[in-house]
Parts: structure tokens; sequence; C-alpha cells
């Protein structure tokens, strides 16, 4: 071989070696750049808009409760007596005019005429009380023709009355509707009734002239 050949090979070899290590040199500096090159902005944020952990709800002992008042109604008085409004008083004597005031100038509307008949007080006015049967009727009378010795209407037919306050005690007497009685003792479903040389308990729910809830020795 020649010695042009032989140093035309070897200048071939070395340029061959120099574009290896320029291409080399370059990849290795592209990549020591891509290693170097600082956080982009989005990289920054983005721990950021990771959700953070949610704080665990704190447990909030229940309020004490405020104790339960039970307010009862107050009861609505007379003007003139101060006694309950409405109340439950009889018929005195065998005859009593209703009148449509608290006058006797007032035209009478209503006449009673059986003695001890239970009326119902619904208003007071000076010596005047208005008041009221059992079927609503009524007016303005004078208090000196009323009791407060107290009388009831049996509104039911035939009733049972009882030896005591039960319904499987003795049958002592019967009683028709429309009977007037004087009234004894009540307990909260029984009253005891006497009248007509007969006398025992029957429920309370088969007399007028006495309130439901009222109780009496």
């Amino acid at each position: 071989m020649t010695v042009s050949k032989i140093f035309a090979a070897v200048s071939g070899i070395a340029i061959l070696v120099g574009a290896a290590w320029s291409v080399s040199g370059s990849n290795a500096q592209a990549t020591s750049k891509t290693q170097a090159a600082p956080p982009t902005e989005e990289a920054a944020i983005a721990p950021a808009q990771q959700p953070k952990p949610q704080a665990k709800p704190t447990s909030v002992a229940p309020a004490p409760q405020a104790p339960q008042v039970q307010l009862s109604t107050p009861v609505a008085r007379g003007p003139v007596t101060h006694l309950p409004i409405p109340r439950y008083v009889s018929l005195k004597g065998g005859k009593g005019n209703a009148r449509r005031g608290p006058s006797l100038s007032h035209r009478i509307d209503w006449v009673f005429t059986h003695p001890g008949m239970p009326l119902r007080v619904t208003a007071e006015f000076g010596h005047w009380r208005r008041v009221e049967d059992s079927e609503g009727q009524g007016g303005w009378i004078h208090y000196t023709l009323l009791s407060g010795v107290r009388h009831v209407i049996v509104t039911q037919d035939m009733v049972d009355l009882h030896a005591r306050p039960d319904e499987k005690a003795e049958v002592t007497a019967k009683a028709q509707i429309g009977a007037i009685a004087r009234l004894g003792a009540c307990n909260h479903d029984w009253c005891e009734i006497e009248g007509g040389g007969a006398d025992g308990w029957l429920p309370k729910a088969d007399l007028w002239g006495v309130d439901p809830d009222e109780t009496r020795d």
C-alpha cells in the first residue's frame, strides 16, 4: 500500500471519530441542559392544586335540654264575684226569667220552670248573671234566683246507676233522659247522683252540668 493511500485511510478514520465525538458531545450537552432546566411555572403550582387533607370533624356534645314546663291555662274569673267563668249553678225556685239584658227593663226571652235545673254562668254584670241551659237557651237572670247547689241532667235514656264507680258493680237504679238529680262526688270518669229516692254512680259522659276534668269529694 502506498503512503498516500495509508494517509487517506487514517484521515477518514479520524473524521469518523470526530463526527461521532461531535454527535455524542451534543447529546451529552442536550441531556445536561435538560436535566439542569429550572422547573416551569406549572410544576411549581402543581403541588398547590393537590387536595388538602380534610380536617376531621370534631364531635360536639349535645346541648343539655331545657326542662319541659307545662303551663296551665289561666282561669277566667267574673268581674263581680271573682268566681270562675264559666261555672255551673242551679235554679233556686220553680221559676226564673231570663232577659235579653242585665236589667228589669229588658224583655224576657226565656223562662226556666224546673227547680234545681243546672245552668252555666257565662258572664256577670252587677246583680245579674248571664246563663244558659243544656240546649244553649237562656239570658240574663237575677242572682237571687240562682243557687250554688249543684245539679245535673241525665243525657242518656235508661242509663244504669251503679253502687260503685265501676261498670261491673251492682246496678242500683235506672235514670231517664232529662232527669234532674243532685250532684255528689266525682272522679275523672264517674259521678254520683241522687234523685227520686235513688242514688248511684254513672259515667260522667252521660251527664250535663259537670266539666269533663272536674273532680269532687
